[in-house]
């Protein structure tokens, strides 16, 4: 059978797990959250075991050997078992598919079985994703398309106890830029700033409460700075610093992000999709890092990672400089081509 993610998360909460579920597509939250769904119901109807089988490039026969091997073999701690398999490619190849096809013609009575996949289209369906289907639910998580975004968000924000007038709704739209994982994060971050008043917010309240969730959040400011978005970096900056923030506590952030481009770069724009992967790299990521590295050449980005570290010996007064103020020219520098004047010693 096949329904929508959410179809399947509300179905697996009413009723008995079946055997079987496929959770398939290129929209990382609508995955996660459906698999999550499965993982709770699992919990509440008292399966407290669980396996996960990672299958990548690297899997071979051995790999598919001991997910056959766990299907028959007993349960250490509970009567039944929830065995995770993940296939971030969707392609179990020939042997995968032997596997799914053989459990799903006579599937065991202990066992449920959980597959999610991260990238899926019509060529990816066959033999294997049919006979799960069939003995259970398959659920397909397309990218939610331009116009149904403002009723995504409306229906997530009524999850979360909250109503907004269409503008605030609009709002919140072109804040997040069609990126799902980011605007979880945001209303989950308005629903803990709004007023508990039950009334609906308009957009004045809105982007207010917006300007106050950007103070908070860290991780956006390294995104807003891969992405090119100079005037939200100098805003989230400026309000990190009113709200107390301590620049060693950014640094480890902005360095993983500005480490990780620097190895894009070096691996180069032919190796990207590769590369993506082997760092489990978010389709919803990766065109910021794409952005970020045609505004610049691959030595600015090993320069970038070294004006971080002097950033943070800065901060802890090993040398001399306004780290905020150098901070903030490293950030601009990431997010304008052509800004590397602005990592000048002379201008921190």
């Amino acid at each position: 059978m096949e329904a929508t993610p959410e179809q399947l998360a509300s179905r697996v909460a009413g009723g008995p797990l079946q055997p079987a579920y496929l959770i398939a597509g290129p929209e990382t939250l609508r995955v996660l959250e459906a698999a999550d769904a499965v993982r709770a119901a699992a919990r509440a109807q008292g399966i407290s075991e669980r396996e996960v089988f990672e299958f990548d490039g690297r899997s071979g026969e051995d790999d598919w050997d001991r997910l056959e091997a766990s299907f028959a073999a007993p349960g250490l701690f509970s009567i039944r078992r929830l065995l995770e398999v993940r296939l971030p490619s969707g392609k179990p190849g020939k042997r995968g598919t032997d596997v799914f096809t053989r459990y799903a013609a006579d599937p065991p009575p202990d066992v449920v079985l959980l597959v999610t996949c991260s990238e899926w289209s019509k060529r990816h369906a066959g033999k294997w994703s049919e006979a799960l289907a069939r003995v259970g639910l398959q659920a397909t998580a397309w990218p939610v398309k331009p116009h149904e975004l403002s009723g995504w968000v409306s229906q997530r924000l009524r999850s979360r106890g909250l109503r907004a007038s269409a503008d605030a709704v609009q709002q919140l739209v072109e804040r997040i830029d069609g990126n799902l994982l980011a605007a979880a994060q945001e209303i989950d971050k308005l629903a803990l700033l709004a007023d508990a008043d039950g009334g609906e917010l308009d957009a004045a309240r809105m982007q207010d409460l917006v300007a106050d969730a950007a103070r908070f959040d860290v991780f956006r400011l390294a995104e807003a700075a891969l992405n090119g978005q100079a005037v939200a970096v100098s805003r989230m900056l400026a309000g990190l610093r009113a709200e107390g923030e301590a620049i060693p506590a950014l640094v480890p952030i902005i360095a993983r992000e500005l480490q990780t481009t620097a190895a894009l770069a070096r691996a180069g724009r032919g190796n990207l999709a590769a590369e993506f992967k082997s760092r489990g790299i978010w389709k919803a990521r990766e065109a910021a890092y794409r952005r970020a590295l045609e505004r610049h050449a691959t030595g600015h980005w090993e320069a970038f990672v070294s004006r971080l570290g002097e950033v943070d010996r800065m901060a802890k007064g090993r040398l001399a400089g306004d780290p905020w103020v150098a901070l903030e020219r490293l950030l601009l520098a990431v997010a304008e081509r052509g800004a590397g004047r602005l990592l000048a010693r002379g201008d921190a």
